[in-house]
């Protein structure tokens, strides 16, 4: 059997968790694809699948360095609730996207709302946690 290395392009069915909550799953959906070592997915992840062989299922635990990191208090900004337009949700939790001056546009989180202002949070949701996943490997097609 052909074990999985870098350069591979693999299909993996898998399920995510954190705290014993799913947060992600493929069941269902088509397998996810990507190519190992091309920083498609998080690092923990993507060092887990190596030397896997297709039909081999694993669980294996990423600590928070090897997935989304810490949270960057700095990701968090204020503004002024009167520059929101008011067709906008707001209730904290809620997902909404802003766009930088350049164009780039970043997904946030809604995390405080007050008659002044809104604070926004821009960390990954899963930043700070470690992550569990189970893994089965699918498909292989081996680096050219």
């Amino acid at each position: 059997m052909t074990q999985v290395k870098q350069g591979d392009t693999v299909r993996i069915h898998y399920t995510g968790t954190t705290e014993g909550e799913t947060f992600d799953s493929s069941e269902g959906r088509e397998p996810l694809e990507f190519q190992v070592g091309s920083g498609q997915i998080i690092p923990g992840l993507d060092a887990a699948v190596s030397g896997m062989e297709v039909g081999e299922s694993k669980t294996v635990d990423i600590p928070k360095d090897q997935a989304y990191g810490d949270v960057d208090p700095s990701a968090r900004q204020s503004v002024p609730r009167g520059q929101v337009p008011d067709n906008i949700p707001l209730e904290a939790g809620t997902r909404l996207q802003m766009q930088t001056p350049q164009g780039q546009v970043i997904p946030v989180t809604v995390v405080e709302v007050t008659d002044e202002e809104v604070v926004l949070d821009a960390n990954h949701p899963l930043a700070g946690k470690d992550l569990t996943f189970k893994v089965e490997v699918v498909e292989v097609a081996e680096a050219g």
